[in-house]
């Protein structure tokens, strides 16, 4: 019989205690006012009498512009991710001491980013704010409702986290911002870790029902921050210059963790567990058809757009 989500959560939390202890061992202290160029700053208009935010304002490309704005939006809305994980994981034991961790550490990314953005003039800070208010009053509410289905879209989300963090500080062209996104992504890596090796562990403990949600999770995954007012619009424009696009999502996300938990390699599943790997072999196999489609199709318009 599968085990209940409850049975779950304390079977897997000796898993939890040792792979916190792992994790606290691994992370590395940093201090967000350290990656800041503070000497750039300058007041803004307002009570100080500074001046406006204009376009000419930031050297930033604007996909990496954009990339960045979705990004801190995304981080902005901590508080209801921790409330989400914290409802399922429970505030106790080594559940509890991890959901406040690692909303401590999610938290400095945020600052981190904003304070960023706003020194360097990278974008206008107006706007952004608005945009923030606009989507945190959206909040979030994830669309999984079981903690396995959780723990497999997390293990997928931070990795993109982090190869979005990554590749948006490579195409800023600005060393400092790079720095400083290489560091938030270390973060979002050690996240990933810990997510990926419970999950492994779930495997172990009923991996029918952990392979119906992993193949859940990866035919309906969409980030975090897919609810950002434009959102769709400001996807394309990353997935164009190459920071995040399916190709990415396929290759350097889904497979590589797929492989460690060693999904079709599972021997021993009944009916279920067959029938959800079968699903998800086939999902796979259309989004590889579809992931070139696109890279092929966006080099066709890059060398149009380099002919003119």
């Amino acid at each position: 019989m599968a085990m209940t989500q409850t049975q779950l959560l304390h079977e897997l939390e000796p898993v939890v205690a040792g792979e916190l202890d792992r994790h606290n061992s691994m992370a590395k202290e940093w201090f967000p006012h350290e990656y800041i160029p503070w000497s750039e700053g300058r007041d803004f208009d307002g009570v100080y009498g500074g001046e406006a935010w204009q376009d000419s304002d930031s050297k930033l490309p604007e996909a990496a512009r954009i990339s960045l704005i979705v990004n801190l939006l995304t981080e902005d809305n901590l508080p209801s991710y921790h409330h989400e994980i914290a409802t399922t994981f429970g505030r106790d034991g080594a559940w509890g001491t991890w959901v406040h961790r690692w909303t401590a550490e999610e938290g400095r990314h945020g600052v981190a980013i904003r304070d960023y953005l706003t020194v360097t003039r990278a974008v206008d800070p107006v706007a952004l704010e608005r945009a923030r208010m606009t989507h945190m009053e959206s909040g979030f509410i994830t669309e999984y409702g079981t903690m396995l289905e959780q723990l497999a879209y997390v293990s997928f989300q931070e990795l993109a986290t982090r190869i979005a963090h990554r590749n948006t500080g490579r195409a800023s062209g600005d060393e400092g911002c790079e720095r400083l996104l290489a560091r938030i992504a270390a973060d979002e890596n050690l996240h990933m870790l810990f997510y990926r090796n419970l999950l492994k562990a779930a495997f172990e403990l009923d991996p029918n029902q952990t392979m119906r949600a992993v193949t859940d999770v990866v035919k309906t995954f969409q980030m975090p921050g897919s609810s950002i007012e434009g959102f769709t619009r400001k996807a394309m424009i990353i997935a164009h210059e190459g920071i995040y696009d399916l190709r990415l999502h396929l290759d350097d996300v889904l497979m590589p963790v797929l492989k460690q938990w060693a999904v079709f390699d599972k021997t021993g599943l009944d009916a279920s567990g067959e029938q959800a790997r079968e699903e998800l072999a086939e999902f796979l196999a259309k989004t590889e058809t579809t992931a070139a489609r696109f890279v092929e199709r966006r080099a066709e318009r890059k060398a149009r757009a380099a002919m003119r």
